[in-house]
């Protein structure tokens, strides 16, 4: 099991460049399925979730060829249906989240597919009950085999229809997308999701000859095709690694300039990093600069009450980011009240934090409650387990804060979702040793 050994303390400096986006990456990927032509694909991050996709990919007898560092070229014009059947390819779908965004685009392509439960962090319950109903709607059925513990879904045809998601589920919003892309008629999409990577999706699909109009919003309106072209997309920088490396920043009180940032798209995350964790950002063009700040405040309500933060659909503020506002408030001065409503799992990661001397409570599965330590004094280097991406990449940044020799275990984790990390923070002067 390979571990980080991180010397904390230090005051990093310099500039980072985002990967390209883990979350969008691995739809439009599945999405090369739709179609018999090339896709090349730009900015795809070397991360391991990623390579397990394109793996899959490649055992469905994908022509697959790297056009250089991030690009590649896929050509699923000769799938093999037999390849579902293979042990080996059901053990790489339970590995990823993302493996379940497959689903939709084989049934496009074998009218019947056989797809085992996906597999991804363990942070809670993660139904896939948009992903059924929304399908259902254009004519798919499903049965469950609760003995191989795997979905089976058949249609006769595929027909548009008015569809209106139990839950404005990202995942299942992506897959209802692309079995409309080549559904007969006309597909009224309702409480759809709109995050910046189903944008990149909708947008990647009307270049492949799909009508999609509403995209941003969560009415889309998509008017299927019988057959899709190929075409040549580029990935969107990883909005989680900005924020990332945004908290990076604020808890080492270090200046950082952050490249390629796709500024109208990532104000909502902004907003809430400078409203409400109180933290100082400066654009220039797509650059984002985060000074050194020796102190933040978390700003308080205006009639003196607890600040409070919640994640939510877009353009609310990401769940995959409430670790890393966690550790921005423990470094901060005041206190606030965050509340993680997706899932029952995530935050228990914060045992640690309290561990390395962070003053927080845990206040149920969902909410926690932080007082800033202000630089009253360090949290303190300990060793610990990386449970999942998210909480991984949040332990690191306490690590890279903390007085002192931390051990980070498990940090395959991390590289699930962030490209060479330890490489690429160590260029900024920090000090992280792969064992």
């Amino acid at each position: 099991m390979t571990k980080f050994i991180v010397e904390g303390g230090r005051t990093l400096s310099g500039t980072i460049k985002p990967q390209g986006s883990k979350n969008e990456a691995l739809q439009v990927i599945c999405a090369t399925l739709l179609t018999n032509e090339p896709v090349v694909l730009h900015n795809i991050p070397d991360i391991e979730d990623v390579k397990t996709i394109i793996t899959l990919l490649n055992s469905l007898g994908v022509q697959i060829t790297q056009l250089g560092k991030g690009s590649y070229q896929f050509c699923a014009a000769h799938l093999e249906k037999e390849a579902l059947c293979n042990p080996l390819f059901r053990e790489q779908c339970m590995k990823i989240r993302g493996s379940i965004m497959l689903f939709g685009p084989l049934l496009t392509r074998f009218k019947a597919v056989t797809i085992p439960k996906p597999g991804g962090d363990r942070i809670g319950r993660r139904g896939l009950d948009a992903h059924f109903e929304g399908l259902e709607k254009l004519g798919v059925t499903f049965d469950y085999n609760a003995v191989d513990g795997v979905w089976n879904a058949t249609y006769t045809t595929l027909q548009g229809s008015y569809i209106i998601m139990p839950e404005a589920s990202v995942t299942g919003t992506a897959n209802v997308i692309m079995v409309a892309s080549r559904a007969k008629g006309k597909t009224i999409l309702y409480h759809a999701a709109c995050e910046p990577h189903i944008q990149q999706l909708c947008h990647m699909l009307v270049c492949m000859g799909v009508s999609i109009t509403g995209i941003g919003t969560n009415l889309l309106t998509i008017e299927g095709v019988a057959e899709l072209s190929g075409t040549v997309h580029h990935i969107l920088p990883d909005m989680l690694e900005i924020g990332s490396f945004i908290g990076l920043a604020a808890v080492t009180k270090s200046a950082l300039t952050i490249t390629d940032v796709p500024i109208e798209l990532f104000r909502p995350v902004w907003h809430v990093f400078t409203k409400v964790l109180g933290i100082t950002l400066e654009e220039d063009g797509n650059l984002l600069h985060v000074p050194a700040q020796p102190t933040y405040a978390i700003k308080t309500k205006p009639d003196g009450s607890l600040a409070t933060l919640y994640d939510a659909i877009w353009p609310g503020f990401p769940a995959d980011l409430i670790s890393i506002a966690i550790i921005v408030a423990v470094h901060a001065y005041g206190h606030i009240l965050i509340h993680q409503k997706l899932y029952e799992s995530r935050l228990f990661f914060v045992d640690r934090l309290i561990e390395m001397g962070a003053n927080l409570v845990l206040c149920d599965p969902h909410r926690v409650h932080v007082v800033g330590l202000n630089g009253s004094y360090r949290l303190r280097g300990i060793a610990m387990i990386s449970s999942d991406i998210r909480a991984g990449i949040t332990l690191l940044i306490a690590a890279l804060a903390a007085e002192g020799t931390s051990v980070i275990e498990n940090v395959g984790q991390i590289d699930r979702g962030y490209e060479a990390i330890d490489t690429r923070l160590n260029s900024l002067g920090a000090s992280v040793v792969r064992i």
